[in-house]
């Protein structure tokens, strides 16, 4: 066969350092699907699509169309949609699939972690006395802090939220990671915060709020994922390499 056409679904670090590796190997294509919801997203090293694609079944007929041979599910862990639809997509054009899912964190002596189900039931949980409430899910999920607007809210994200939260007290921070542990205390002590609400996306990033929660002795409403689509999955990027390896052998080591 000739050089492997690969398409990457992204949106998170871990995307952007599987392209970085296989841009620099050269010896397959690969297009990096982004689903437009940063204003701003970072430079990456591939070609890029924005946008969604209009269901699985869309897909699947853009996977055939493109004469591709793998499917990367880089996405963030609570995509919970669009990883579904790369599931079905897979299995009903017979393409090789992989997803790339980064490991939940887990908790260790110190944490004051309650598991919740969802933002909401993290909401409700947060009781009917006002506290002082870091939201940190970004802006996709933030409106339901509107079902308990007693707490006063800390809520970061990398856009702003739009429409602006129907709340009297709500203080904005917008801001990328990774961010430092020095950094995350500062501002849980700046903002006198009491709780956290955080989903369970794992990874290095944006750990240190967790960990600065921890020191702290900072409560934290941790959002648990959703049962993952029945896909191979690895958990790193160099596991993921292993795998377009061994199910690309010759035309990798051919670069043709």
């Amino acid at each position: 066969m000739g050089r492997p056409r690969i398409l990457i679904l992204g949106g998170t670090g871990e995307a952007r350092l599987l392209a970085e590796a296989l841009a620099a190997r050269d010896d397959c294509d690969v297009l990096l699907s982004l689903a437009g919801r940063t204003e701003k997203p970072a430079t990456q090293p591939v070609p890029v699509r924005i946008g969604g694609f209009g269901g699985a079944a869309a897909l699947a007929d853009f996977l055939k169309a493109g004469g591709y041979d793998l499917l990367i599910d880089a996405t963030h862990p609570f995509a919970e949609r669009i990883s579904a639809n790369a599931a079905f997509a897979a299995k009903t054009t017979g393409i090789a699939a992989i997803a790339l899912r980064r490991p939940e964190w887990q908790r260790v002596a110190g944490d004051r972690w309650r598991d919740v189900r969802s933002i909401l039931a993290a909401i409700e949980a947060l009781g009917p006395s006002p506290r002082h409430v870091f939201l940190a899910t970004g802006r996709q999920g933030a409106h339901h802090a509107e079902a308990a607007p007693q707490h006063h809210y800390l809520v970061r994200s990398v856009d702003p939220v739009e429409p602006p939260l129907a709340l009297d007290n709500v203080d904005y921070v917008l801001d990328r990671g990774p961010f430092t542990l020095e950094g995350e205390h500062d501002l849980l002590r700046q903002h006198d915060i009491d709780v956290i609400v955080a989903k369970n996306s794992g990874g290095a990033a944006t750990y240190a709020k967790i960990e600065a929660a921890r020191l702290l002795g900072i409560e934290v409403m941790m959002v648990a994922r959703a049962p993952a689509p029945i896909v191979k999955a690895v958990d790193t990027v160099e596991a993921a390499l292993a795998v377009i390896d061994h199910l690309f052998p010759p035309a990798m080591k051919r670069g043709v």
